[in-house]
């Protein structure tokens, strides 16, 4: 059965919703450095591609807890299926950062995965990801491997069928399988209540006999222990869960999007009070583990961080071109042959060309 209410553990103020909760010291300080080093790298690369030099980006801000959070309950064998928003999971499980901002600057380096971490390149066609990370999990589990999949979506991707056929999928089998909804509020431009009559995306794991739960997406503690029960289940065989994170992104769906036209800058100011960063900042002031003098260095930490990354992925010779006509096809056809020397004639006649003052 679906239970509509949210599971939370970190309240605004940052106290503890449970007594009976033991939150470990270590655990909580790495949870905030890593929060605030994907607000830092997700702010700066919003500012590259106004500047020009990344392509169109697809900003996080607001949803870092339920990524972060949910990213690190993961094991190094498991597998990671992201969408084009979640850098702060990507990053959180191992990818680097290099990578993911040659990913917006349209290199082909941006989609190799470390040799140490299972991650698919972000998928930017809506809900493909899903029925793939099913099957996955279902070859780890015909294989005798100890790993899951973790994969994620908007609330948008559960109106697709690729959405379905993966649950049902992952049912049947008991697949392996954790899918995580960040559900905050839009598919692109349009309100959830356009896109689904129902309540809530936990309740349509009811159909498939799968567990699911709700929880408070800005809550990385919650996120945290959810999604690795939620692991642990399908690990043990119990099967599959469907896990709605209920959340925010402050900023537009990318760059290229005008969020003013479908959203009041009210309901953004109300979600802020909410923020995942400062509700886990006040309860590691209430627990005597952050004073002022030491959140300034986990920020100024960030920031070298982060300014590092972008410095090294903004000084490597530019791509070569003709790599787009590469890597796809053992054998070109000759619409792709006629494509690429066709190009070449035109990069030769425009490097020949001479400029002169007029």
């Amino acid at each position: 059965m679906e239970n509509k209410q949210l599971v939370q553990i970190l309240n605004l103020d940052g106290s503890l919703s449970n007594g009976n909760i033991v939150i470990n010291e270590k655990l909580a300080i790495e949870m905030y450095k890593l929060l605030v080093i994907n607000r830092v790298f997700d702010r700066k690369l919003v500012n590259m591609q106004r500047k020009g030099q990344i392509g169109t980006y697809a900003s996080f801000e607001g949803q870092e807890a339920s990524q972060v959070g949910s990213a690190m309950s993961l094991l190094e064998q498991d597998w990671m299926f992201p969408t084009y928003r979640d850098h702060a999971a990507m990053l959180t499980f191992g990818y680097e950062m290099v990578k993911i901002i040659w990913y917006w600057m349209g290199r082909i380096e941006g989609c190799i995965p470390p040799n140490h971490r299972n991650i698919l390149p972000p998928y930017v066609p809506i809900a493909t990801q899903i029925p793939q990370a099913t099957g996955a999990a279902w070859a780890s589990k015909y294989k005798n491997h100890d790993a899951c999949s973790l994969v994620y979506f908007g609330d948008g991707a559960t109106s697709e069928g690729d959405f379905h056929e993966g649950l049902n999928m992952a049912s049947v089998f008991k697949a392996p399988v954790v899918f995580f909804c960040q559900n905050n509020g839009y598919a692109i431009s349009v309100p959830y209540s356009r896109q689904t009559a129902s309540e809530t995306i936990a309740q349509k794991a009811i159909a498939y006999g799968m567990d699911n739960v709700r929880i408070d997406g800005n809550d990385v503690f919650a996120v945290y222990l959810t999604t690795k029960n939620a692991l642990e289940a399908a690990r043990s065989g119990k099967g599959p869960t469907l896990i709605e994170a209920v959340t925010y992104r402050y900023g537009p769906h990318t760059t290229a999007d005008d969020a003013s036209r479908y959203r009041s800058t009210e309901e953004g100011e109300a979600w802020k009070s909410r923020d995942p960063i400062l509700r886990l900042e006040a309860y590691l002031s209430r627990q005597g583990l952050l004073n002022q003098d030491e959140q300034g260095s986990v920020y100024r930490e960030a920031e070298l961080l982060v300014n590092d990354g972008i410095k090294y992925a903004l000084s490597i010779p530019k791509a070569d071109p003709n790599i787009m006509f590469e890597n796809v096809l053992s054998e070109k056809p000759w619409n792709v042959q006629e494509q690429e020397s066709n190009f070449n004639r035109f990069m030769q006649r425009s490097s020949s060309i001479e400029f002169t003052e007029g």
